[in-house]
């Protein structure tokens, strides 16, 4: 039996394509059009009228942002955080999710109690400080990683991705000799890809974005300094006014680029290599946080 579109049909496909087009340029322009401003000449983009495409193509841009202070230490931190945190968050979280995932495990709703408290109450900043203070963190790479390594919204999610494997798995494993390392390693993280992958995103793109905790701990080490911090710190200058020629080799390049110009390159900088990740993971998203975050 062939289907056949009726008016009513075809004129609800035809405002649903329009307006999903019309969601996916008010989406995409923004990024778009700063990408044409950093490709654009500095002093061309002063006149404005830049939309999608560059007027005036050049690299002087990004040629001049490298030239920042600090920048390239920023982005060698940002990228060890980014990989070293989300490594060490995934491999604490599912361990963890693996254990409140056990029936046999006793303590497993007191456990469950105690981490669900945390998603709704928390010390604040102050005893939060004075706990990094204490814990020797302060001026520290490690405080990028250490407070963040275990999340309870992850945990929650991946035990409930593995709450839903046939638990057959687990007993004949047991019945071959196989202990709780090795049905952590060779059979359930194997069977987690989707739901690891999606965390594994989440916590990628949070250190990568973070920038606070560099300005709380370690705002006074140019060494520990990361790029979103850095790109803070120039966003605020440029929209003060100010040339940032504090961190600039000297006035005359200072002078051979623009606030706007300024924002939109390093902006890119900043954003693009978590947009060369998410399509490596993107067949993995949609089915890992479904089946992750649907079943209790």
């Amino acid at each position: 039996m062939k289907y056949r579109a009726t008016p009513g049909s075809v004129a609800f496909n035809v405002f649903l394509y329009g307006f999903m087009l019309l969601v996916g340029i008010a989406t995409i322009y923004p990024f778009l059009n700063l990408l044409a401003i950093s490709f654009n000449d500095s002093l061309d983009t002063v006149r404005g009228g830049i939309y999608v495409w560059p007027r005036m193509f050049t690299w002087n841009n990004y040629e001049q942002i490298f030239r920042y202070n600090d920048l390239l230490t920023a982005f060698k931190n940002s990228v060890l955080r980014t990989v070293l945190g989300t490594f060490l968050g995934i491999l604490s979280g599912s361990m963890l999710a693996y254990v409140l995932s056990r029936k046999d495990f006793i303590a497993r709703k007191p456990v469950s109690l105690f981490f669900v408290l945390t998603l709704y109450f928390s010390g604040g900043l102050i005893p939060v400080y004075m706990l990094m203070r204490d814990l020797s963190l302060i001026n520290s790479f490690w405080v990028y990683i250490l407070p963040g390594i275990v999340n309870a919204w992850n945990v929650f999610v991946i035990r409930s991705y593995m709450d839903g494997l046939p638990i057959s798995l687990q007993e004949s494993a047991k019945l071959d000799g196989a202990s709780d390392l090795t049905i952590f390693f060779r059979i359930i993280l194997p069977l987690c890809k989707p739901v690891l992958a999606t965390i594994g995103l989440f916590v990628a793109v949070g250190q990568w974005n973070s920038w606070f905790d560099t300005f709380l701990y370690n705002s006074t080490n140019s060494e520990l300094t990361t790029l979103q911090y850095e790109l803070m710190k120039i966003l605020s200058d440029t929209q003060a006014g100010d040339s940032s020629q504090a961190r600039l080799g000297s006035s005359e390049f200072a002078s051979q680029v623009s606030p706007e110009s300024i924002r939109a390159s390093i902006t890119m900088v900043a954003t693009l290599p978590i947009l060369v990740v998410y399509p490596f993971l993107q067949r993995y998203f949609v089915k890992g946080l479904t089946l992750g975050a649907v079943k209790s």
